[in-house]
């Protein structure tokens, strides 16, 4: 579902998501997905250990039912 941000809010959120997507961790998560091969049925997810592991969407997404609010 789209967020309804003013026009100015919506452009900073852009610059922010950017720069985010371009560091160098992100950059390096996007590699190992790629070389790993995305599926539409489930997601990559990268354990604290620096590996990766094959779960379905909603656990992943959903933080494995712990929810996202406190994430991060």
């Amino acid at each position: 579902m789209k967020q309804h941000l003013t026009p100015t809010a919506a452009r900073m959120k852009a610059i922010r998501d950017k720069r985010c997507a371009m560091t160098e961790h992100r950059k390096k998560r996007k590699r190992e997905n790629q070389a790993e091969g995305q599926r539409s049925g489930s997601d990559i997810h990268h354990k604290s250990g620096g590996g990766t592991e094959r779960v379905s969407v909603k656990n992943n997404r959903g933080n494995f039912g712990k929810g996202t609010k406190k994430e991060g």
